[in-house]
């Protein structure tokens, strides 16, 4: 970070006392800072503070004692800007083009990356219009960060809360030093459930999100890999400009498409959630409901994991996943044995906040070496990073 230029715009959240820390953090890693602030912002922390340790003057207003502040200028300055804490109002904003003040001024004319680290209370994080916006930002190339699940201002617990200081810095700092090292890698993820037809209306399904693919995918395509990714039936999207998405619903429907891809990919994370059955017929129009009892009949789909592991070269590297509720390691273990797997993702459903719909996983790594890798109950973030750190260890 040493010689780096560093904006760092801060806008009207309770989060904003945390900010003295990063910027003390920050400059002694060799970095230069300015500072550019909202109006609201100056209540929750000092200008005063702030300027006196960048040894800048804190920026905000466009005009102040006949001085104009040159957003153009600040935006071309930078290696790197900083919205930390960025409020659903300042988020809402820059989704949507409005400049109203000195700090989107500046992020509208910023010529550099842009990393967003959002803090609000948890009812604000979950409603679908912060979310949508927080997808816009994405698909323009910002760098959204997660929040993290804790106590918050409104004396709730839950997600919303900004990341701590020294997570902060480590995504900084992984920023300066990605080194792409799947760069010319190309891979193959699957994510979400698959949907079984029973009639035109009615399904088979499961609680699968896509969450945990999703964001391998991510994180693969942070890396410099070329990633398509298989996604079955989730409201969920993503729009990183190295990944491209291939939407199915039925197992036979991501069969088809991983058997076409497979040989042209060098990673295939099957980390969907895939229906071991799908009816033997299915009815052209509504089934009526009727006195009686009911009885589907099911045959087996093909297993997508084993199907590869049969066809994988020695070059190539697959990771599936287990989700269990009982044996788990020996059921694990023998996964990853028949599939021809190099190493098998563990997700236990007696493990509170892990599996289906939780934005938490708690997982554990099995290698074909015999290598046994446990982690802590972590954001899926940050669960798919440590897959994505195995992923190019095994690629090695």
């Amino acid at each position: 970070m040493k010689g780096k230029k560093i904006i760092l715009g801060i806008s009207g959240s309770i989060a904003a006392y945390k900010i003295p820390m990063l910027v003390r953090l920050l400059l002694k890693k060799g970095a230069e800072v300015k500072i550019v602030m909202t109006p609201s912002a100056a209540s929750f922390v000092s200008p005063l503070v702030l300027s006196t340790l960048t040894k800048h003057p804190v920026l905000i207003e466009l005009s102040s004692n006949e001085t104009w502040a040159n957003h153009v200028a600040l935006g071309r300055w930078a290696d790197l800007m900083i919205i930390a804490p960025a409020s659903c109002n300042t988020i809402a904003k820059m989704a949507n083009g409005i400049c109203d003040n000195l700090l989107l001024a500046v992020y509208l004319s910023a010529a550099c990356p842009v990393m967003v680290a959002p803090a609000m209370d948890e009812d604000m994080w979950n409603h679908p219009s912060l979310q949508q916006n927080l997808l816009k930002l994405k698909s323009y190339q910002n760098i959204v960060l997660n929040t993290e699940h804790g106590e918050l201002a409104s004396g709730l617990i839950g997600f919303g809360r900004m990341l701590e200081i020294e997570k902060l810095i480590t995504e900084i700092d992984s920023f300066f030093n990605t080194k792409q090292r799947l760069k010319n890698k190309k891979a193959l993820v699957t994510a979400g459930p698959t949907y079984e037809n029973l009639d035109p209306v009615r399904y088979i399904g499961n609680y699968s999100s896509g969450k945990m693919g999703i964001a391998i995918a991510e994180i693969l395509a942070n890396e410099g890999c070329e990633v398509l990714l298989v996604l079955g039936p989730t409201p969920l999207t993503t729009v990183h400009t190295n990944i491209k998405t291939i939407n199915v619903r039925s197992a036979q429907q991501m069969l088809n498409a991983c058997m076409t891809h497979f040989t042209e990919t060098d990673i295939a994370v099957m980390s969907a959630a895939v229906a071991d059955y799908t009816p033997i017929t299915v009815s052209d129009s509504k089934i009526k409901k009727n006195d009686g009892e009911f009885t589907i009949q099911l045959k087996k789909t093909t297993d997508i994991l084993k199907q590869l592991g049969t066809i994988k070269t020695s070059s190539q590297v697959l990771i599936g996943f287990a989700l269990e509720n009982n044996n788990e390691k020996t059921y694990a273990l023998k996964k990853l044995q028949e599939k021809n797997a190099d190493a098998i993702v563990l997700n236990s459903l007696n493990d509170e906040g892990a599996g289906f719909a939780h934005d938490t996983n708690k997982i554990t790594i099995f290698e074909k070496n015999g290598t046994e890798t446990n982690y802590e109950l972590k954001n899926k973030k940050e669960v798919a990073k440590d897959i994505v750190e195995k992923i190019i260890k095994l690629c090695l």
